[in-house]
């Protein structure tokens, strides 16, 4: 092994070759932070990175323990569903979707998705804007590594909430980039980092994608809540209340219990579809803000 903070983790990333990105992201961080600030105590030399490497765990182990970590927190967080889940009535999988954690999840996630859109756009534009715009005057300059810094940041906590709400492994550190060397070296790796820029798109591809989350979501509940609440509403006013092209439409008494059941059917389906579009954002959200971790060598920055 190459006796340099480099080398090991090089090595740490061919013994991770295959795992999740996020699980590989997370082992490189820890091991550069310990490492770097185990030798800056010492005097950095190679007797003194063999001990730093003999009390931290070789590249091997250190692969193997947090693969065998990921795989108990998996199963510890997501159980093996029982033998006979598949062997039970379609109805009563079908109707089960209303205590699954993960569409309501996939819910709450695509209510916010406007909120953040929202945000994550104004920032992106403004940044941007302000960047180009000053650069000639070299303001530009700040600005541009600050927006590159909130960019990062922001790639971290949607992270978290993609994993917490949508139940996608998400890395938990920072992201790391190929580089060592002086400032701007490592500024250089900032701008030529592909996930900076796949982050500012996934930032700006949010606010289209939250404005239609919310008006699926908005759309579909209230015409669900319509359908059951329309024989109700009809029999407290006694007048009727579906109009169209200036004539009202009465609803007859036998037709009650279908409009209500129709409705309710409305909101199961709606929720069956929150949950795949959970699925696929959380599996859209990794390739833009993850992606794969194939660089050369990697230092926190």
């Amino acid at each position: 092994m190459d006796r340099t903070v480099e080398g090991y983790l090089a090595e740490l990333r061919e013994h991770l070759a295959g795992a999740d990105p996020a699980v590989v992201q997370d082992a490189l961080y820890d091991a550069e932070e310990y490492l770097r600030s185990a030798l800056a105590e010492g005097g950095g030399t190679p007797e003194d990175f063999d001990a730093v490497v003999e009390t931290y765990g070789t590249p091997d182990e250190i692969a193997s323990a947090y693969l065998e970590t990921e795989r108990t927190v998996t199963r510890a967080l997501r159980p093996a569903p029982p033998a006979r889940v598949e062997q039970r009535p379609v109805l009563v999988r079908f109707f089960g979707i209303v205590a699954d954690p993960n569409a309501w999840g996939s819910l709450f996630y695509m209510l916010l998705a406007l909120a953040t859109g929202i945000a994550y756009f104004t920032v992106i534009v403004t940044g941007l804007s302000l960047s180009l715009g000053l650069l000639i005057t070299l303001l530009g300059i700040p600005i541009a590594l600050l927006l590159i810094a909130v960019v990062r940041a922001v790639s971290l906590a949607e992270g978290r909430m993609v994993e917490g709400l949508l139940g996608v492994r998400m890395p938990r550190r920072p992201r790391m980039v190929g580089a060592q060397g002086d400032i701007w070296t490592r500024l250089k790796s900032w701008f030529t980092d592909y996930r900076t820029w796949t982050t500012m798109l996934y930032m700006i591809l949010q606010l289209p994608l939250g404005i239609a989350y919310f008006t699926l979501l908005v759309t579909g509940f209230a015409t669900s809540a319509s359908l059951v609440a329309l024989p109700i509403l009809q029999e407290i006013s006694g007048q009727p209340l579906i109009q169209s092209g200036g004539y009202s439409y009465l609803i007859e008494p036998w037709a009650y219990p279908l409009f209500v059941v129709v409705g309710l059917l409305g909101m199961i389906v709606l929720l069956w579809v929150v949950k795949g579009i959970g699925k696929l954002h959380g599996a859209y959200a990794k390739a833009m803000l993850v992606g794969g971790f194939s660089d050369q060598t990697a230092v926190r920055v």
